[in-house]
């Protein structure tokens, strides 16, 4: 900035320190605090009626509370919430619906889903959803809780913690007429929960926290007596200098940022998700990367309006659909759930990651709608062969385990290329995993991706992936790293020994996750109760030995430190190494120092 500039500003602020009141001046800005339910009530929380003679900057939006029947409550997006505690140490709040405290109301689930855009909240590190399904042709004999309240002979309700568990019994959500509803809840852990029931669940509420704006009560909202036109003449230089002073900062900020990040930020940003116009490709860009744009009604045909026999799968924030484009190529659109508060971060990641990011076991991005298409659409090149998942656990079980191997390398060839390019899947389980009709591994669904500064060891988010894959430090710290993926991974590796889901309720309870139950059985010397024996353990020497040393591999990452676990190009080298060696000159009793040294 320069010298003139300078002493103008410091004869600015010299003047304002002798003419604007001292912060002595009389407050009118919540002189007391106010008790509900002996819930104290304060700033930026306020109630109406209580701060009649107070100036209107001290109403913070969206922070109105009411006191009804002694019982404290805040409305979010058209929905009345009990507050349960608030914690002003940390910018935070704990919430549950208030209709599920009223005994007069038969059937306390919510009736849409829940949103915090275009408040000033956001959902705590230990929050997650719980989704609910209505008036469904078929009952759904594995639903974590039925919802009896709202079913009869004909119409089955209930509610899961992930809707992605549906899919992997073959249940078809279009058989329901309503659903998902999400509702948040407070994350405990999958075990722990399932011992409740969905309205006890509800009552424990969930963690919001809040962030200021800049129209916020300080300690002389009110000011003195000065008069307007002093007021008014302050007001406009202060106006003049500070636009002056931020517009210096920005244009260093900008330079800054644009040189750090030009090469790896194509999608730059997004705008709030209440609009139909949220999000967008950046066109230029993504044309230059061959990324093409598509108009909504050229997908809309090619999907046969999105009929639902075309469907290819369904997950918690939207569905993979086959279409066929008028140049004749097949691909696959996947379509965002239109009102999930969370459906324009993923279609931002998705659209970023796989533009700049190029790798044989990626699938290929082939373009996306613009920011005026009425939905969210990603167009991706279409493997044909299903997911793993389909292959493991489903109707098409027919891996051999020189396939299952190959699967694990190809796998572990993508993650390594990802984390080279500093970035971090995040949700890395079999329905991720796409095969070709050679059964070419294809990673998939980077919605959840985030790109990962070079220069950190962690970053801290909010809770977010699949259960039985979240790496359990993550899930107590939200501390993301390289190795959130590496135990995902290692959980795919005991589905592909074992052939079981990550996640079964209908096992016993301390077996309910398989990692759990693959370190147990390791740990306890009982492999051959784990593995799948139909793709030739204890038949075949060389398969015993592979899948043995497999079971060390994924037993290593699956430990709960993540310091304790290999990177995955030492994974990606084991894997390769199991599938090379000559196992005819190995001698049992060395076999696994051989294998699998020490990380």
């Amino acid at each position: 900035m320069p010298l003139p500039m300078l002493t103008i500003l410091f004869l600015f602020i010299s003047l304002l320190s002798i003419i604007l009141p001292s912060t002595s001046s009389k407050t009118t800005c919540l002189p007391h605090n106010y008790s509900c339910n002996q819930l104290n009530i304060r700033h930026p929380f306020w109630i109406d009626g209580l701060l009649q003679n107070q100036s209107s900057n001290c109403r913070s939006t969206g922070f109105n509370v009411t006191c009804h029947e002694n019982k404290p409550l805040i409305n979010i997006n058209g929905d009345d919430f009990f507050i349960r505690d608030i914690f002003y140490k940390n910018n935070s709040l704990l919430l549950a619906k208030s209709n599920v405290f009223d005994a007069g109301i038969q059937c306390p689930t919510p009736q849409r889903n829940f949103t915090v855009d275009g408040t000033p909240f956001s959902y705590g590190p230990a929050t997650s959803d719980l989704f609910f399904f209505y008036n469904c042709a078929s009952p759904y004999d594995r639903e974590t809780y039925a919802v009896d309240c709202a079913s009869n002979a004909s119409s089955h309700s209930f509610a899961v913690f992930h809707v992605e568990l549906l899919k992997h019994w073959n249940y078809s959500i279009a058989s329901c007429r309503w659903g998902p509803v999400n509702a948040p809840i407070e994350d405990d852990g999958l075990d722990k929960l399932l011992r409740m029931n969905y309205t006890t669940i509800l009552k424990k509420g969930f963690v919001l926290q809040w962030q200021l704006g800049t129209n916020n009560c300080r300690t002389n909202c009110s000011g003195s007596g000065l008069n307007l036109g002093l007021k008014i003449g302050i007001g406009v230089g202060a106006a003049a200098v500070g636009a002056f002073v931020m517009f210096i900062v920005f244009m260093v900020y900008h330079r800054r940022y644009k040189k750090r990040y030009a090469s790896s930020s194509l999608v730059v940003s997004h705008i709030g998700s209440s609009s139909s116009t949220s999000s967008s490709c950046l066109t230029k860009d993504l044309k230059k990367a061959g990324i093409r744009i598509f108009e909504y009604s050229e997908l809309e045909e090619a999907t046969d309006n999105f009929n639902p026999k075309r469907e290819l799968g369904d997950g918690g924030y939207g569905a993979v659909y086959k279409a066929k484009l008028p140049d004749g190529r097949v691909v696959a659109v996947k379509r965002l759930y239109e009102n999930h508060y969370r459906r324009v971060e993923q279609f931002t990641n998705e659209v970023e990651i796989l533009t700049r990011l190029k790798h044989q076991n990626l699938v290929t991005l082939y373009g996306c709608t613009s920011r005026y298409s009425r939905e969210l659409l990603l167009v991706y090149e279409y493997i044909p062969n299903g997911t793993l998942a389909d292959h493991l656990h489903g109707p098409r079980s027919n891996l051999s385990w020189n396939n299952r191997l190959n699967i694990a390398i190809e796998t572990a060839s993508s993650l390594a290329y990802l984390h080279a390019s500093d970035v971090i899947h995040r949700d890395i389980k079999s329905t991720n995993i796409l095969l070709d009709n050679n059964f070419t591994a294809k990673v998939a669904d980077f919605g959840l991706s985030r790109l990962f500064p070079a220069d950190v060891t962690h970053v801290s988010t909010g809770p977010q992936g699949t259960p039985g894959y979240v790496d359990p430090e993550y899930n107590e710290f939200y501390q993301l790293t390289e190795k959130s993926d590496v135990y995902s991974f290692g959980v795919v590796l005991m589905e592909l020994i074992s052939s079981k889901p990550a996640i079964d309720i209908t096992r016993k309870r301390h077996e309910i996750n398989l990692s759990t139950m693959a370190i147990n059985k390791i740990q306890n010397n009982e492999l051959d109760e784990l593995v799948d024996k139909e793709v030739g353990f204890g038949s075949y020497k060389k398969v015993t030995k592979m899948m043995i040393a497999v079971a060390e591999l994924g037993f290593q990452c699956l430990q709960s430190g993540r310091d304790m676990r290999p990177n995955m190009d030492h994974v990606l080298n084991c894997l390769e190494e199991i599938k090379n060696k000559d196992y005819s000159i190995i001698d049992d009793d060395v076999f696994m120092d051989i294998i699998i040294p020490p990380p």
